[in-house]
């Protein structure tokens, strides 16, 4: 092995543990949201009152950040889940915005990190589409 192909493999060992330490946080903080959004905790509930869309969206939410938080620890299923929670996040951050006026730092910057494990495990993604159309 080179000393270029030995630096090259330290630094993707190195994203590969700076990925997995941003995938923990985002499934912890994931999972809290959703235990808030299941208890009917504030500012969920009034937040989801605001959408004009109650009870059953917040449920639905939470169950999504349920799935997505276990599907962050599924290898083939990361990149995935982290762009469907970039997703989410984009549509929070405009809520937060437009719709019940709080602030919009927590889900811009989970919005940034879920973007970052998506971009970081899109190799994943490429695996799942091509095992999803058998190519």
């Amino acid at each position: 092995m080179t000393l270029i192909e030995a630096k090259d493999r330290r630094k993707s060992r190195a994203g590969n543990i700076a990925l997995w330490v941003l995938q923990v946080v985002a499934a912890a903080w994931f999972l809290i949201a959703a235990a808030g959004k299941f208890a009917g905790a504030e500012p969920a509930a009034s937040t989801f009152e605001a959408i004009g869309w109650g009870d059953w969206f917040r449920t639905l939410i939470g169950a999504l950040e349920v799935a997505g938080a276990v599907a962050l620890f599924v290898p083939v299923l990361a990149g995935l889940a982290g762009m469907a929670f970039a997703g989410l996040m984009a549509g929070a951050v405009v809520t937060e915005a437009f719709v019940s006026g709080g602030s919009v730092v927590m889900p811009l910057a989970l919005l940034v990190v879920s973007a970052i494990i998506a971009w970081g495990r899109r190799d994943s993604i490429v695996r799942l589409w091509a095992l999803v159309t058998r190519r």
